[in-house]
């Protein structure tokens, strides 16, 4: 399980070190594609294969079912790391995330998400904000904590 907040910077050639704990659990080769809130999802193999598997089950048909799986398929890029532990993320997903030089880095239970520094404490103090009216919301899913 991915767990924890890192902060990191990317260097002038689009490379970011992963948390050694983190690279131990992607394994060699793994998968960096576009997330949801404008960061980007860091699957390990096993996992980007469960949830390709979950996406082929969406209906063809539906429009959103097409574009979120375009979306979501059409950013993965299988990465490895090089000898210092560093993955050098292509310039289309470091666009989408607006990566430039302050990152963060999060362990999301199953996936890594890198987020943009400016990016992360916006989005975290506008979530702190509600963070109990969507842990009650989560209720409706028989979720408690």
């Amino acid at each position: 399980m991915f767990m924890g907040e890192f902060q990191h910077s990317i260097d002038e050639k689009g490379r970011i070190i992963i948390p050694a704990k983190f690279r131990d659990l992607l394994g060699t080769s793994f998968v960096v594609t576009r997330g949801l809130d404008q960061c980007l999802f860091v699957y390990p193999a096993t996992e980007w294969e469960l949830l390709e598997q979950k996406l082929k089950t969406l209906p063809l048909m539906k429009s959103d079912a097409r574009a979120f799986t375009r979306f979501f398929f059409s950013g993965a890029t299988e990465c490895e790391w090089d000898k210092q532990g560093r993955v050098n993320l292509p310039s289309n997903l470091r666009q989408y995330a607006k990566l430039e030089k302050e990152c963060v880095v999060l362990g999301v239970s199953n996936r890594v998400e890198i987020w943009s520094r400016s990016t992360w404490e916006q989005y975290f103090e506008q979530s702190e904000e509600s963070f109990n009216e969507i842990a009650e919301k989560l209720v409706d899913f028989n979720f408690d904590l």
